[in-house]
């Protein structure tokens, strides 16, 4: 029997190591999870921004600059759109557009999320499994000193300026997870928080009820990842986050959000001296390069984590 691995992702960081991942597992032996409470509706079309960096990074083509979007995409609808007037603060290429027509072409003829990434996914040749957390809707919103802002209008748009005072997590309460993750949850023999933001990546996902309870009687082990070095996050505004939320801005808060849901965080050697405390949660504290520069890193990453899980 192949083993199984449980991918939790979101973001560029998540997609680094989900690559790494499929590179030593084969497409039946790894689920990618993906975060789907960024997906907004722009121009009338869903964009589902997570999924597609998943995707895009597994099928070889997102851009190697940014991490998201395609790689040599031009912005001439976009440019258009502008000279009507409409809104164009949030990015979408060419032929990135044309993924948000697909899919959004196939929800409206009765498709679901899960079934919209699997015909998407297949048609770039991605052969590893790439799936919503849920089918339904689930929207990250943040309370700032601005007011209530939408997961892209606070990213993107603001550029994680506003000073974050709650995270929600709207619908999540009356969200189910997708099909294909609820049977990974049951299968796997191995469970990855990826090294995305805790609250705007992972944060929804454990939001959906069934999720966190299902990490929570999984017999495996959970092993997951810090997506910060030295207290500074790589990509994203997650220490900025934690710091504005009163958390400690260190792999040591990552771990104290984790508490009770994973076994083992994986931490920057950079981050050594923070071990002794990670291990009094009864968390495992492994020290390990962690930042993913090329292909070759990933792998050596996503080889550790699958050592340290016992496969």
């Amino acid at each position: 029997m192949p083993n199984k691995v449980l991918a939790l992702a979101g973001g560029v960081g998540g997609a680094k190591l989900v690559l790494g991942l499929s590179r030593i597992l084969g497409p039946d032996e790894l689920v990618a999870a993906v975060n789907t409470g960024d997906d907004e509706c722009f121009h009338g079309l869903h964009v589902s921004p997570d999924l597609d960096t998943v995707m895009y990074t597994l099928a070889g083509l997102a851009n190697p600059e940014t991490g998201w979007g395609l790689a040599g995409d031009t912005f001439h609808a976009l440019g258009m759109l502008r000279q009507y007037g409409a809104e164009t603060w949030f990015n979408l290429g060419d032929r990135d557009l044309a993924t948000h027509i697909r899919r959004t072409q196939a929800l409206r003829e009765g498709a679901t999320l899960s079934q919209a990434t699997v015909e998407l996914c297949r048609a770039l040749g991605v052969g590893h499994q790439v799936v919503p957390m849920s089918d339904d809707p689930v929207a990250t919103v943040l309370a700032t000193d601005e007011g209530e802002l939408p997961m892209q209008q606070y990213f993107v748009q603001r550029h994680a300026q506003p000073k974050v005072k709650a995270v929600h997590y709207r619908g999540a309460a009356q969200a189910s997870p997708s099909p294909a993750l609820a049977r990974a949850l049951d299968e796997a023999d191995l469970v990855v928080f990826c090294p995305s933001n805790p609250w705007l990546s992972i944060g929804p996902m454990l939001a959906v009820p069934g999720i966190r309870q299902g990490l929570l009687s999984a017999p495996c082990l959970t092993v997951a990842v810090s997506p910060l070095v030295g207290g500074a996050a790589l990509r994203g505004p997650a220490a900025k986050l934690m710091a504005e939320l009163g958390e400690e801005a260190s792999s040591l808060g990552v771990a104290r959000h984790y508490l009770g849901l994973c076994d083992i965080l994986v931490i920057d050697q950079q981050d050594a001296e923070l071990a002794s405390g990670i291990a009094a949660l009864g968390i495992r504290p492994v020290t390990a390069p962690i930042v993913m520069n090329t292909d070759d890193d990933k792998a050596a990453l996503a080889q550790r984590v699958l050592e340290l899980g016992g496969l």
